[in-house]
C-alpha cells in the first residue's frame, strides 16, 4: 500500500499539530483510565478467578518470590500491577518500531487508522472480560497496537522545521500530560458505576465492576477512529524515495541499536532508555513512599498526579517553547535532567508534605523539559528518510525501561526501604546527564 493520495508535500504544520495533538490526547484518555483501578481489579479476580488458570499460576510463583524476599502484606498487589504494567510494555517494546517503520513505508495515517482500531478491540474485550484470562488477552491486544505514540511523533517531525522540532514535540507532551491528568480522574470516576451490579443479568456476557470504564475507554477509541479519519491528512512528505532508503521493519529494536554506527543518535537513544529506567522506577514506587511516610490513601495520590500533571503542562505548554530556542536542545535536555536528579533526592529524603510537593514541582519541572528535548534531538540526529524507525526505536526503548524500571525498583524498595532506593535513582539519571556533554550541536 502507499501513502495516501491525500499526502501534502507542504502540510500546513499548524493545523497538522492541532490534529496529531487531539489524536494523542484522546488515545492517551482512553488508555490510562485503567489506571486507578489496578488494585480493584486484583481483589475482585482474586474473588472469581483466584485459584483457576493464568492468575493462579502468576500468583503462585508471586507467593514464591514474596517468602523469599520477605515482602510486607501488599506484595501480591504491587507485583501483581508490575507484571501486568510491565506485560503491557513489553509489548509496545516490540511493536512499537515496527508501527513507526511501516509508517515510513504506508504513511502515518494508515498506521494510526490500524492501531486505534486495534485498541478499540481491545477495550471491547475488556468490557465482557469476566474472566482473568479474557482481560489478559485485552491487554496483550492492546499493548500490541500501542504504537499510536511512535507514529504521532514521527508525523510531527514531518509537519515541523528542524529549527522548530522541540516546540512540536513540546506539544506531544502537553498532550500527554493532559492525558495522564484527566485519564485517571475518569478512571476514578467511572469505578462508582458498576455495571454488573445495576444488570446482574449481564453477568453472563462477562460485564464486571469494571465494564463501566472499560465503556468509556472504548468511546474514547471509538472518537479517535472517527477523528483520524476525518481529519487527520497524511503528514508523510509525498515524494520519490529510493527504495534502499526505505526502512524495514525493526523487530529487534536494541539489536538494531547496538548494530547502528556510533553516533549522537544512538548515543541519545541509550541516554534515554537509563533516564526512563530510572524514572519509572521512582514513577512506580511513589505510591508506596507516600503511603508509608504520610498515610496516603489512593484520593491523595490522584492529587499527587494532577499536581505533576500540571506543572508538566505548564513546563512543555510555556518554558520549553521559550527555552530551546533561546538555549538550544541540548542545554535543555542537560537541565531537566539535573531537575530530576535532584528532584528525587528531595522526594526520597521528604519527611513532610511541603518538602515532598517541591519535590515533585522539580520533578515535573525537569521531566517537562526532559521529555521534549531529548525527543526533538533523536529526530534531528535521525536522516530524514528514518525518522519513523528510529523514533520507533526510541519509543521502544522507553516501553522495556518501563517494563524494568517499576518491577526492580519495587524489589529494591522492599530489600533497602525508600530513602535508598530513591538515592540510587537519582544517581542512575546523573549517567545520562553525563552522556549528554559530548552530543554535538544539532544541525538545523
Amino acid at each position: 500500500m502507499s501513502t495516501t493520495s491525500s499526502a501534502s508535500t507542504t502540510p500546513a504544520a499548524p493545523r497538522s499539530l492541532g490534529v496529531i495533538f487531539l489524536t494523542i490526547f484522546i488515545d492517551l484518555l482512553g488508555f490510562t483510565i485503567i489506571f486507578p483501578l489496578f488494585p480493584a481489579i486484583l481483589d475482585h479476580y482474586l474473588q472469581v478467578d483466584e485459584n483457576a488458570g493464568i492468575l493462579g499460576w502468576i500468583l503462585g510463583h508471586i507467593d514464591q518470590f514474596a517468602e523469599l524476599a520477605g515482602s510486607k502484606d501488599n506484595y501480591r498487589a504491587v507485583l501483581f500491577g508490575g507484571i501486568l504494567g510491565s506485560l503491557y510494555a513489553i509489548l509496545q517494546f516490540v511493536f512499537a518500531p515496527i508501527w513507526g517503520s511501516l509508517s515510513d513505508r504506508i504513511g502515518r495515517r494508515n498506521v494510526l487508522l490500524i492501531t486505534v482500531s486495534g485498541t478499540t478491540l481491545s477495550y471491547v474485550l475488556w468490557i465482557f472480560s469476566g474472566s482473568f484470562g479474557l482481560f489478559i488477552l485485552a491487554r496483550l491486544i492492546g499493548g500490541a497496537f500501542a504504537g499510536n505514540l511512535s507514529v504521532a511523533t514521527a508525523a510531527v517531525a514531518d509537519v515541523t522545521s528542524r529549527e522548530n522540532r522541540a516546540k512540536g514535540m513540546g506539544i506531544v507532551g502537553v498532550a500527554f500530560g493532559l492525558g495522564f491528568l484527566f485519564g485517571p480522574a475518569l478512571g476514578s470516576v467511572a469505578s462508582f458505576f458498576d455495571l454488573s451490579l445495576n444488570r446482574p443479568n449481564l453477568a453472563a456476557l462477562g460485564i464486571n465492576p469494571f465494564s463501566a470504564a472499560a465503556v468509556l475507554s472504548l468511546g474514547f477509541s471509538v472518537i479517535n477512529l472517527v477523528w483520524i479519519w476525518a481529519c487527520f491528512k497524511e503528514t508523510l512528505p509525498q515524494q520519490p524515495r529510493d527504495p534502499d532508503e526505505v526502512p524495514t521493519r525493526i523487530r529487534h529494536p536494541l539489536r538494531e541499536l547496538i548494530a547502528a554506527d556510533a553516533g549522537p543518535a544512538r548515543r541519545t537513544n541509550w541516554l534515554y532508555f537509563i533516564y526512563i529506567l530510572s524514572f519509572s522506577g521512582m514513577e512506580f514506587s511513589l505510591p508506596f513512599l507516600a503511603t508509608e511516610r504520610f498515610g496516603y490513601a489512593p484520593t491523595d495520590m490522584f492529587k499527587i498526579f494532577v499536581f505533576l500533571g500540571v506543572v508538566l503542562i505548564l513546563t512543555q505548554g510555556g518554558i520549553v517553547r521559550r527555552a530551546v530556542p533561546k538555549f538550544g536542545e541540548k542545554p535543555v535536555l542537560i537541565a531537566g535532567l539535573a531537575f530530576v536528579s535532584l528532584a528525587i533526592l528531595i522526594v526520597g529524603f521528604a519527611n513532610n508534605t511541603g518538602l515532598l510537593y517541591t519535590g515533585l514541582a522539580a520533578l515535573g519541572l525537569g521531566s517537562g523539559l526532559t521529555n521534549p528535548a531529548v525527543s526533538a534531538l533523536v529526530s534531528l540526529y535521525s536522516p530524514a528518510s528514518q525518522q519513523g524507525g528510529m523514533l520507533g526505536i526510541f519509543r521502544a526503548l522507553g516501553s522495556l525501561a518501563r517494563a524494568i524500571g517499576p518491577l526492580t525498583a519495587c524489589f529494591f524498595y522492599w530489600w533497602f526501604g525508600g530513602t535508598v532506593t530513591y538515592l540510587a535513582c537519582a544517581l542512575l539519571v546523573l549517567i545520562p546527564c553525563v552522556l549528554t556533554f559530548p552530543l554535538p550541536k544539532p544541525s538545523k
